[in-house]
């Protein structure tokens, strides 16, 4: 792959406006999610969150312990922008495998795919490090071969559970049902529990 998906890759995309990934909403099926919680001191990270319009859903919902994590300066500056209320100390503009801390729920939307294939291993310990004993990751994953040599890039529902079952209990992994269409029949929705 000849892309470079660093810091500088991730701002020129936001700069220049090249993000169809961006729904300008929350995801249907993590409103439906976080909707059932009911744990508001649940603390929460989602990385490469861009935008963070689920940041924003939760933060304004009541959780008081949201924490957003994004490489691109343009995507946190945009984020503190559109939600100025949001706490400052719980904005990181940095690369997600350098971060420490640990979270009871960490929520995945878009930013494994955007990653290079090579670096899932890598992405499932550091997910498991920053999770509390028993923390979850929950989000959605794309059912869907989609891209090869650049972002995003796809898998399957097999894939995924040979790479996590290792470290995580699969408590759930199944086609969600309240996508957006363009997105229908092609994303699954999971939650992995550390083991």
């Amino acid at each position: 792959m000849d892309v470079k998906l660093n810091k500088e890759y991730w701002d020129n995309r936001y700069l220049e406006g090249d993000t169809a990934w961006d729904l300008g909403k929350i995801a249907p099926p993590l409103k439906a999610y976080f909707d059932t919680l009911v744990n508001k001191n649940l603390k929460i990270l989602i990385p490469g969150a861009g935008n963070g319009y689920e940041a924003e859903y939760l933060f304004k919902n009541g959780f008081n312990q949201v924490f957003v994590l994004d490489i691109a300066p343009k995507a946190i500056k945009n984020f503190k922008e559109r939600v100025p209320e949001f706490p400052v100390d719980h904005i990181f503009c940095g690369d997600f495998f350098e971060h420490k801390n640990q979270y009871d729920l960490i929520v995945e939307q878009t930013f494994f795919c955007a990653l290079n294939p090579i670096l899932r291993n890598k992405y499932v310990l550091k997910i498991y490090e920053l999770l509390k004993p028993k923390g979850q990751l929950t989000g959605l994953l794309f059912n869907d071969t989609l891209n090869d040599d650049k972002p995003p890039f796809g898998g399957n529902k097999e894939e995924y559970i040979a790479l996590f079952e290792t470290y995580f209990n699969i408590k759930h992994i199944d086609m969600a049902t309240n996508s957006i269409s363009p997105r229908a029949a092609r994303e699954l929705f999971f939650i992995f529990e550390k083991n």
